[in-house]
């Protein structure tokens, strides 16, 4: 008799009796299979089985198949989209049903919802959203001159270790800088300086490290950023690019010191007009991206700084090699931010 061999599924339960009385008459595994076409490897397998619990049936598989209905579907993504921070394996035992998190996770992902590293962003009121979509409003449509002479400004702490344990979060692809997607950032660092600078489209401005005496009242106060940016630096810079480009004005953000009646006053002393920046938008000032390129030059040298004194000539050294190309492209992008922005209603954007 000649037989394709078939594997343990394929086998009738009548071929496996027979192949099982077949043994028990001659005891040879092989002969017996080959009688059956069963593969001596599947024989074993069967006559271990019947040896062990006197039958050929296979054994019940571990963990039932679980045909999952819409109402169970609808349910799992209630229990993912509640807390975006939810690990699956907890989602698995929040819902009513006994599934697994295998079960949860293809589900999400057939909804198009992954775990993913969650984005860091500053926290948004609702009066917040509210002026950063009446400042979008306000700024729609304006030429890429005027854009042209925007002198932006920041401060930004740079660290030798800002690194930060990751946390995920359930998303969608485009829900990168959804409110329930987010987690705030927060900055340590013994070793760390803070730095201010300023930019224009073409034009790499001044940056100056920030010195600070320490302890209580030692940060950045009115008096400081008065003399140490606006007197020092800001003020020259900004009228010898007032002869080049008149319609100039200056953009900061809403710090205390910057918003101070006696800081307003010395800017209106000093003939420099003031563009309007919404509360917390670091993503509406085309400065900032340049901190992370900043960043990463410092990263990228052979040696990286371990103290004060070598991380300030890092980050002058980082200053002087920032290409203008990379400022423009980001200066560029304004248009698009305030569309970002509309798109929102005032919320978080992608920049």
């Amino acid at each position: 008799m000649s037989h394709s061999k078939i594997s343990r599924t394929q086998i009738p339960e009548s071929t496996k009796n027979q192949f099982i009385g077949a043994m028990k008459v001659s005891g040879k595994l092989r002969q017996s299979a080959d009688l059956f076409g069963i593969k001596p490897s599947t024989a074993s397998d069967i006559w271990k089985r019947y040896k062990k619990t006197g039958s050929v049936k296979n054994l019940q598989r571990s963990g039932r198949p679980q045909k999952l209905n819409e109402r169970g579907k609808r349910a799992i993504m209630r229990e993912v989209l509640k807390d975006r921070k939810k690990p699956f394996t907890q989602v698995a035992k929040d819902v009513p049903d006994d599934i697994s998190t295998s079960t949860v996770r293809k589900v999400a992902a057939s909804e198009g919802y992954h775990r993913r590293v969650a984005r860091k962003a500053t926290f948004l009121t609702d009066l917040q959203k509210k002026k950063r979509l009446r400042w979008a409003e306000d700024f729609d449509g304006i030429d890429d001159q005027e854009w042209d002479n925007l002198c932006s400004s920041d401060e930004c702490y740079i660290e030798l270790d800002d690194s930060k344990g990751r946390i995920y979060v359930t998303r969608s692809a485009d829900e990168e800088y959804d409110e329930n997607c987010l987690v705030p950032k927060f900055k340590q660092s013994p070793v760390k300086v803070m730095v201010w600078a300023c930019v224009m489209r073409g034009v790499k401005g001044p940056l100056v490290v920030l010195e600070y005496p320490g302890g209580k009242g030692g940060g950045m106060n009115t008096d400081r950023y008065i003399s140490q940016v606006l007197e020092a630096h800001l003020g020259p810079f900004y009228h010898r690019m007032e002869k080049e480009r008149p319609g100039i004005v200056f953009q900061q953000d809403g710090a205390p010191s910057h918003t101070a009646k006696v800081t307003k006053k010395w800017l209106a002393d000093h003939g420099i007009d003031l563009f309007p920046h919404p509360p917390n938008s670091p993503d509406l000032n085309p400065i900032e991206p340049l901190w992370h390129d900043l960043k990463t030059i410092i990263r990228g040298a052979p040696h990286l700084p371990t103290t004060v004194p070598k991380l300030i000539k890092a980050v002058q050294d980082a200053w002087e090699k920032l290409p203008i190309a990379d400022i423009d492209k980001h200066i560029k992008t304004m248009p698009d931010r305030v569309q970002a922005v509309l798109a929102a209603k005032g919320g978080h954007t992608h920049f």
